[in-house]
């Protein structure tokens, strides 16, 4: 385990699942519409590497998820524990997210931050992002809070269940 000041960042682990909700319980990143077990499970099956918590003692103290699609990396789910901020630990978690996605040829990194976090908005331009003239739009094309179990296919399971056995 690492030391009280010595954050250790590594990929998820199944064991980190109860820690990692409660995690984004207390930074305000859940939203009813959303099931974050969900979100968990799809990441697990597409793309482990881009899944990064950090630890600051026994606890789970950080969390961003990045992924690659061919033409933008994305980032989503940065969170760092309340009484973690101010340590430069979303900063030491978005370099290695960002690391692992050039490593990966991704040219540009996209996120997306509510209108009304001028915290998060803040935080990302003093790390040299900037507002891009887009318009973000988005079609849920799934309904995770009534007929998610249509999305949750037999690969998906058998994905899930062999990153579960290794």
């Amino acid at each position: 385990m690492a030391s009280a000041r010595q954050p250790v960042l590594r990929t998820y682990r199944p064991s980190d699942h109860d820690a990692l909700l409660s995690l984004w319980s207390r930074c305000g990143l859940l939203r009813p519409w959303n099931d974050p077990g969900l979100d968990i499970e799809r990441k697990l099956a597409h793309d482990l590497d881009g899944f990064l918590v950090l630890e600051v003692g026994e606890r789970l103290a950080g969390t961003v998820m990045a992924g690659y699609d061919g033409h933008r990396g994305w980032v989503n789910y940065l969170a760092v524990d309340p009484a973690y901020q101010g340590q430069g630990l979303g900063r030491l978690l978005m370099r290695e997210a960002e690391r692992r996605l050039l490593a990966a040829g991704c040219p540009k990194v996209n996120l997306q931050v509510r209108t009304s976090n001028d915290h998060a908005v803040a935080f990302y331009r003093h790390l040299g992002y900037h507002l891009d003239d887009v318009v973000s739009m988005g079609k849920r094309l799934i309904d995770d809070v009534g007929e998610w179990l249509l999305w949750r296919h037999d690969e998906i399971r058998r994905a899930a269940a062999q990153f579960l056995r290794v």
